[in-house]
């Protein structure tokens, strides 16, 4: 396939963040279309609002139907056609219900093969609840919609942080962890490095749960009862699974450099050094699906939006790891599915 033709969707996210200004700024440079045909799923009165707003040169293509798309250009997917008041900065239900409205059109046309890959703008994740919608983010919502195991897995080059309980409350993480939750969420990352990022025999580094791994018992006993036993099965099978590593000291030691990907035990644990290391640069893949989306590593930034100020750095690292990701599953399949062209190759 040629690179025009890879055709990423993206949803426009919360409309009083940043989402739309670092849409704009990613499809500003016309190099970018020599690698995709993007889709916005919004609308063209709403576009033209930040175009203007914004000062963008874009000339969009307005389409109501996905089969009306142009190949590099810069496609808008009418999602609503009624005026949106947009208050930059303002936590904002009704702007909540139109992001949904873009990740449903968006989502619906990955199901249905219009797009190749979905790349999402940040959310607020208070405002897009509803009788309708009750998902506490994007991973959750397409982990019901698309096949698979879900995994949120941060990545920036070489460094890869999937995590075995993701947007759930501290208190509540130890009641997640379970030996099948642990075993779903290592074979989905090993099975991601293989597929997705061409990773022949992986090697993932495991973070312990309780500080120092439980010291033995005395700082908590699910390191040893649930987490060691687990680990030492899935090694059994043969996979290069290594820890627990005590979290505090694992990244300042630069440990994390001898691994294909890291996984944490909870949310925190695993961005906080992850933004740490990569901020700007990061993207937040759902790793384990059917499909592929990503989105970039940070929210909807009320603080600075409609400024003009913020950087789309980590969203066009999320549209060019995406198609990069397609790529190498499509390479994958060639050569699971053909067994001579992998030995030629």
């Amino acid at each position: 396939m040629k690179a025009e033709n890879i055709i990423v969707g993206i949803s426009i996210g919360d409309l009083n963040g940043i989402g739309g200004e670092i849409v704009l700024k990613t499809f500003e440079d016309a190099r970018t279309l020599d690698f995709c045909t993007p889709v916005i799923f919004a609308s063209a009165k709403t576009m033209n609002f930040l175009k203007t707003h914004f000062k963008s040169h874009i000339n969009f293509h307005n389409i109501n139907n996905i089969n009306q798309l142009a190949k590099g250009k810069v496609n808008v997917f009418n999602c609503w056609n009624e005026p949106v008041k947009i208050e930059f900065g303002k936590e904002d239900v009704k702007i909540g219900r139109y992001a949904i409205k873009s990740l449903e059109a968006a989502t619906n046309a990955l199901k249905n093969n219009n797009i190749h890959v979905l790349v999402t703008a940040p959310i607020n994740k208070h405002n897009i609840q509803s009788e309708d919608f009750k998902f506490p983010g994007h991973t959750d919502y397409l982990a019901q919609q698309l096949e698979g195991e879900s995994l949120m897995f941060m990545v920036a080059e070489s460094l890869r942080v999937g995590l075995l309980t993701d947007h759930v409350p501290v208190k509540d993480i130890i009641e997640h962890i379970s030996e099948d939750l642990i075993e779903k969420k290592i074979n989905t990352v090993y099975k991601s490095l293989k597929k997705d990022f061409k990773v022949s025999k992986p090697k993932i580094a495991v973070l312990g749960i309780n500080p120092h791994t439980g010291d033995n018992g005395v700082i908590g006993s699910e390191d040893d009862n649930v987490l060691r036993p687990t680990l030492e099965k899935i090694r059994g099978e043969g996979k290069l699974v290594f820890g627990p590593y005590a979290a505090d000291s694992f990244f300042g030691s630069g440990n994390y450099k001898n691994f294909d990907a890291i996984i944490a035990t909870y949310h925190d644990q695993g961005l906080i050094p992850f933004k740490t290391l990569s901020f700007g640069q990061g993207v937040n893949f759902t790793a384990g699906l059917n499909k592929i989306r990503t989105s970039p590593d940070h929210g909807t930034a009320y603080e600075i939006a409609g400024k003009g100020e913020a950087d789309s750095s980590s969203f066009k690292e999320a549209i060019f790891t995406a198609i990069q990701i397609y790529k190498n599953r499509f390479d994958y399949e060639i050569l699971t599915s053909n067994p001579l062209k992998k030995q030629n190759k």
